[in-house]
């Protein structure tokens, strides 16, 4: 597992690309800071494809919560570090169901086995 960064690449299952802030700065991985617990979440998607507003369908526009991906050991001033794993739901439809994840973490010299 790899720690991300503000370079990574998150995506919503449609394709749509995932705007990352991250809003910790005294932890850098090749001078990019490292996202911390809540940076995913609450952020704006752009170019999801999910867009045939005939057929009730919404593209995805804001990513959700996290639902898994936060280290449980590495912490930045109290908030878990985020890691390749990160998964959420977006505001997409079809409600509750459509995911954003991670593509590309943005670094490759910070990682974990487990």
């Amino acid at each position: 597992m790899r720690a991300l960064t503000e370079d990574a690449l998150l995506l919503c299952d449609h394709g749509g690309q995932v705007h990352l802030d991250a809003r910790q700065s005294w932890v850098t991985i090749g001078h990019r800071r490292v996202l911390v617990a809540t940076d995913p979440e609450g952020c704006s998607i752009s170019g999801c494809p999910n867009t045939n507003f005939a057929l009730g369908l919404k593209p995805c526009t804001t990513t959700l919560r996290v639902t898994h991906g936060y280290s449980s050991f590495v912490r930045i001033d109290g908030h878990p570090v985020c890691l390749d794993t990160v998964t959420g739901l977006t505001d997409g439809t079809p409600p509750g169901t459509v995911k954003y994840t991670v593509k590309n973490p943005g670094q490759t010299l910070v990682g974990s086995e487990t």
